[in-house]
């Protein structure tokens, strides 16, 4: 076996790897690919490898290690690193080349001053954990150090097969409306005070990305914005996580999340309507199939008709 380094040039090559062994749950694309595992500043080249069949040349697995290395105004998970995937081809299982890719994704990892790694929840992540249903998976990486931490993270699913047109729901002393280019700074603004973190980060990338406003619905009261809900379809400016698995639907797919309320304005209902918001938005664009991503709040979103669709474990572990 061969461990050649990082490279974009094995990217249409990977991706077939992931179809073979993951495609028919969650099919990639090349351009998620390069957007989620080449593109992104935070990949740790170092602890990214591939492996390589001596005769066949052709890649058999490959792990991407990630820590944060973006200069903004934002941190995320200091001493976190992410281990994003960790793929073998199941004919090349049980010969040590997943423990290879694990050690030297893990030790470039200690190399930059991380204490704890994490399984998925990487910056343009492609997973918040394990998939449930992939118990070898989760029994391989338990044997590796790895703990399960706390409930499983949801990717809700909601339907809608008859068509319509919707208005955006109503609200004393205030509106529903999607942003424009020109409100980037006060989202900016409100999200950094609200907010900080991830969220402030998806959207300062949506943003530099030429994002224009379409994909965040707001609530503002007296001219205000005090939530938000982010939307996300096949137009959006890049591929967001919740449209990740487009592919598994004939009639095309749209996202909701993250969405949030200013605390001095919650209990008044405002989240639920945002969501409710998010969803009249992208059903006037004539989208029947909607997934809200990475949620524990099954019970809360069951209210407006979704179900659990895909659940994810969370693993970690700490380096001594």
């Amino acid at each position: 076996m061969q461990y050649v380094p990082w490279d974009d040039q094995y990217a249409d090559a990977l991706c077939e790897l992931w179809n073979q062994e993951l495609g028919d749950r969650f099919p990639m694309r090349t351009e998620l690919m390069r957007q989620n595992s080449f593109e992104d500043q935070n990949v740790v080249k170092a602890g990214s490898w591939i492996a390589v069949d001596a005769v066949t040349q052709r890649p058999v697995g490959f792990a991407v290690a990630k820590c944060w290395q973006e200069r903004l105004d934002i941190q995320l998970g200091k001493g976190i690193g992410w281990i994003q995937v960790l793929l073998v081809s199941t004919a090349h299982r049980g010969q040590g080349v997943g423990r290879e890719l694990l050690a030297r994704a893990e030790n470039a990892l200690r190399e930059q001053g991380v204490e704890k790694v994490l399984l998925g929840r990487d910056p343009y992540h492609y997973f918040p954990g394990i998939p449930d249903e992939s118990a070898e998976v989760k029994a391989w990486f338990e044997r590796q150090g790895y703990h399960s931490e706390d409930r499983l993270e949801n990717d809700l699913l909601g339907q809608y097969p008859e068509p319509a047109e919707l208005e955006l729901p109503e609200v004393p002393d205030g509106r529903y409306r999607l942003l424009t280019r020109e409100d980037e700074d006060a989202f900016l603004a409100f999200l950094h005070r609200c907010f900080p973190g991830r969220w402030e980060y998806e959207a300062i990338h949506y943003f530099q990305r030429g994002g224009t406003g379409r994909e965040f619905v707001v609530v503002e009261l007296h001219g205000e914005i005090v939530g938000f809900c982010r939307i996300n379809d096949a137009n959006s400016p890049f591929i967001a996580q919740n449209v990740y698995w487009a592919p598994l639907f004939t009639d095309g797919l749209g996202g909701i999340g993250p969405l949030g309320v200013d605390a001095e304005y919650r209990g008044r209902g405002l989240g639920l309507a945002i969501v409710e918001a998010g969803i009249v938005a992208l059903r006037n664009r004539g989208i029947s199939n909607i997934v809200i991503d990475w949620t524990t709040l099954v019970d809360f979103y069951a209210r407006l008709g979704y179900r659990s669709w895909k659940q994810y474990a969370k693993y970690g572990k700490t380096f001594s």
